[in-house]
């Protein structure tokens, strides 16, 4: 409950070390058949940071994160789609429940199935068609707090039927 949407970093730097622990707890996802049909690119690139709001309106945040994690998927590996979209939230989300285990913000932002996100994320960093651009999450120590917020509700839940 304590995960949030961080938009706003420091200057200070994610290390090494520490994106090594959130690929590893994202890869630890649950998937179907266990094919782990993931790809992760780890991006530091500064130029190629700045670029992304170019094409991804909600996606300002880039330009304060010192690194970011592009989720992909392989389509070789796990061809039929009905479960690739399940694998890749999960690891997304292994990802960010991590990072609020290390102290460290992050966001998700949605790539895919927006095809006008998709194309440029692709030519900027030369992504294969057979991988699937998802979920791009920014990564970086917070300049904002954000209060738990519950938001359990019981209207949605029910027992042995509608």
């Amino acid at each position: 409950m304590r995960r949030r949407s961080i938009r706003k970093y420091t200057d200070e730097r994610v290390t090494n070390e520490q994106v090594s622990g959130l690929l590893k707890a994202a890869m630890n996802a649950p998937t179907a058949r266990n094919l782990r049909p993931w790809h992760f690119i780890v991006m530091r690139d500064r130029e190629k940071m700045d670029r992304v709001p170019s094409f991804h309106a909600y996606s300002q945040m880039m330009r304060e994160a010192t690194v970011a994690v592009l989720v992909c998927g392989d389509m070789k590996v796990q061809e039929r789609m009905g479960y690739l979209s399940a694998d890749l939230g999960a690891a997304t989300q292994n990802l960010l429940l991590e990072a609020t285990e290390m102290g460290l913000g992050t966001v998700w932002l949605g790539i895919y199935p927006r095809e006008e996100r998709m194309g440029p994320i692709r030519d900027l960093l030369g992504i294969p068609d057979h991988i699937l651009p998802f979920s791009l999450v920014p990564i970086g120590y917070p300049a904002e707090e954000k209060p738990i917020r519950d938001k359990f509700d019981p209207e949605r839940v029910h027992n042995d039927g509608w």
